[in-house]
């Protein structure tokens, strides 16, 4: 399933891509850095986007999402570009992706494809594997049925039961069968995880979240001292960091913490990662203290801190005690850092500046 997924063989040149849009114009939501951030996803997948086209509409069309005119202007300009694959923005309904197929002869994917195969190229451990193909699965899943609704109001009847049911049925009595044993495979890690928490030493758990990207491995890395080699895998990418890792960490005489590196999130994170990496998230749950790591040489830090607290607010743990990190300050002037949180500790994970008054401030809310 895994490999299904991926957007290009490894022994393959990168696939041109041509992104679409459509901008609902919602002043609180603005397409312009969701859409950058989107086509840094479309690269770190492996693609090269040749083009792209923004339609700007009050709503979404209900058959082809960007409207039949226009899908037929993406599917010209996309020819000319010699594009072999359309990056959709925006989500697509089984119906939207089928009519837009019959005009646009190019693979589709939207968002939540895309990151699926972000986190399917970095999934390193057997858990990380088994939560991404759950994820597909379910996205694979809730598509089919989706497109499938018509024949599911006829309830299994003649012509959906053995030699006669269709491909549809079969697909996902398949994908059913492999949800249930992957869900039964991470039950057991979510058990083996509970077990380990209650076995743990007294140190305090402090876990670091926030936007895919921010650094927070490269901080973990920092405060617990971990040299080349032995600390959390660091990588200036979207979603480097899949697989939680665990360091002991000095912060003032007498007091180790257990520092937890975790999954980035990132706006509207896909339903199906938030279900699937479960087992991984409630790590989060269990924790003394969330340092809430932000970039502060990206001028984006405001929303991303939004849509970060906005995911928390869903996994319930809004009212966790926080600490705000602003890292990579080293990459700012005087006047940028001055416009930053006067609450939050500036630091640089680089170069250790603000991490001795990091450690300070892990300890006395931690007393």
């Amino acid at each position: 399933m895994n490999e299904n997924r991926r957007l290009h063989p490894s022994v393959a040149a990168p696939q041109r891509a041509f992104v679409v849009a459509v901008d609902l114009q919602d002043p609180q939501r603005p397409l312009a850095p969701e859409l950058a951030e989107f086509v840094a996803l479309a690269k770190a997948a492996g693609a090269i986007v040749v083009g792209e086209i923004v339609q700007k509409l009050a709503r979404v069309d209900p058959a082809t999402l960007i409207g039949s005119g226009k899908a037929l202007e993406v599917a010209e300009r996309a020819q000319e570009l010699r594009a072999d694959v359309l990056f959709v923005f925006n989500d697509l309904r089984p119906r939207q992706r089928n009519n837009l197929e019959k005009v646009i002869p190019l693979p589709i994917v939207d968002r939540t494809m895309l990151i699926l195969d972000i986190f399917a190229q970095h999934a390193r451990s057997r858990e990380g594997q088994l939560q991404v193909e759950l994820a597909q699965l379910r996205y694979r899943q809730s598509n089919l049925i989706g497109a499938g609704e018509a024949l599911s109001r006829l309830g299994g009847g003649v012509g959906t039961r053995g030699p006669g049911e269709t491909k549809l049925e079969v697909d996902r009595r398949k994908i059913q069968q492999r949800v249930s044993l992957l869900q039964a495979q991470l039950e057991t890690v979510r058990k083996q995880r509970e077990t380990r928490r209650a076995g743990r030493n007294r140190d305090p758990f402090v876990a670091l979240v926030g936007y895919t990207n921010v650094g927070k491995s490269s901080l973990l890395n920092r405060l617990a001292g971990s040299g080349q080699g032995e600390g959390a895998f660091v990588a200036d990418q979207p979603f480097a960091t899949l697989d939680p890792t665990l360091r002991r960490a000095y912060v003032a005489p007498g007091v180790n913490v257990r520092l937890a590196d975790t999954v980035g999130f990132i706006t509207a994170l896909p339903q199906e990662l938030m279900n699937a990496f479960r087992a991984t998230l409630e790590e989060l749950d269990a924790a003394d203290l969330l340092l809430h790591v932000h970039d502060a040489a990206n001028p984006d830090w405001p929303r991303q801190k939004a849509s970060v607290e906005t995911i928390l607010g869903e996994l319930k743990l809004g009212e966790k005690p926080t600490i705000e990190v602003f890292n990579k300050v080293d990459r700012l002037d005087a006047g940028a850092r001055a416009v930053l949180a006067p609450d939050g500790i500036e630091v640089s994970a680089r170069n250790g500046d603000g991490i001795d008054a990091l450690r300070a401030a892990i300890a006395k809310r931690l007393e």
